[in-house]
C-alpha cells in the first residue's frame, strides 16, 4: 500500500508528530510506501490566490474556480500544488495528521485545502464529486489531537458531539472527492503522562496497520437522493460517532 500523509502541527517535538513518526515507521517496517508532506517544515504556503497558477484565465477579475478550470485545462497549477496533486494520486490511503484547533482544521492544513483540493476535474467538478468522486477506492482518515475530555465532546457535553463537528472535514472535504472515509483516531490529550503517550501510540500503531481494513463511515450514494438532493422517501443518513 502508498500512504500519504500529511502532517500539520508547528512543533516536531509535539505528541502529533510523534503520532507521524510511529506511522512512518511502523508502516515502513510492514512494507508499505509511505510520503510526508509537514505542512510547516516544508514552508508551504497556505494563501490561496493567482499565486495558485501559472496560466491566467482573466487578468481583471480573479475567479477561483474559473482559474482552476482553465489550469486544469491547460496544465497551469503552480509546481507546489502540482507535486502535492500528484502525491493524492499516488497514494492508496491518505492521513491527515493534526490537532484540532478552533472546532476545525488548523489554518495551514485548511489553507492546503483550499489550493490543492482544485475544481475543473482535476480534483472535483463535472459531475466528479461524492462516489463518483475522483478518489474513488482510495481511503482517508485523520489522526488528530483534542485539548479537552471526551465528556465536553458529547451528546450533552458543552462543545456538543466530535461528530458534529468533524463532519465537515469527512463527509465535506474527504468524501466529497470519493474517498472511502476510515472512522478518524482521536486522542483526547489535555495532559498526558508518559504512560498514556504509550497506550495511545501503541493504538495507533495498529491502527495505521489497519488502514486498508479499518471501519468506514457509511454514507448514502448519490443514487440514494432525488433532483434536488435530498434523500428519497425511507432512507436516512447513518448516524457518526
Amino acid at each position: 500500500m502508498r500512504v500519504f500523509i500529511v502532517h500539520a502541527h508547528p512543533e516536531p517535538k509535539s505528541f502529533n508528530g510523534a503520532m507521524t513518526r510511529e506511522a512512518v515507521q511502523t508502516l515502513t517496517a510492514a512494507g508499505h510506501e509511505v510520503m510526508v508532506s509537514d505542512r510547516y517544515a516544508m514552508g508551504f504556503n497556505p494563501v490561496s490566490d493567482r499565486r495558485n497558477f501559472v496560466t491566467v484565465k482573466d487578468a481583471d477579475y480573479y475567479r477561483q474556480q474559473s482559474e482552476e478550470a482553465y489550469a486544469a485545462a491547460h496544465d497551469g497549477f503552480a509546481p507546489d500544488i502540482q507535486a502535492e496533486m500528484g502525491k493524492l494520486f499516488w497514494c492508496d490511503a491518505l492521513i491527515l495528521q493534526f490537532p484540532l484547533w478552533w472546532f476545525s482544521l488548523p489554518a495551514m492544513l485548511k489553507g492546503w485545502v483550499d489550493r490543492v483540493f482544485a475544481s475543473g476535474g482535476r480534483i472535483y467538478g463535472g459531475g466528479k464529486w461524492y462516489d463518483r468522486g475522483v478518489f474513488a477506492g482510495k481511503r482517508a482518515m485523520y489522526s488528530l489531537t483534542i485539548g479537552g475530555p471526551p465528556p465536553i465532546y458529547s451528546e450533552h457535553g458543552l462543545n456538543g458531539p466530535i461528530a458534529g463537528i468533524l463532519f465537515p472535514i469527512n463527509h465535506g472535504i474527504l468524501y466529497f472527492t470519493g474517498f472511502t472515509v476510515i472512522e478518524p483516531f482521536l486522542v483526547h490529550a489535555p495532559r498526558m503522562s508518559d504512560a498514556e503517550r504509550a497506550t495511545h501510540l501503541s493504538r495507533y500503531h495498529q491502527r495505521v496497520l489497519a488502514l486498508a481494513t479499518a471501519p468506514a463511515i457509511t454514507y448514502p450514494k448519490l443514487a440514494d437522493y432525488d433532483e434536488k438532493f435530498v434523500l428519497r422517501g425511507g432512507l436516512s443518513r447513518p448516524a457518526e460517532r
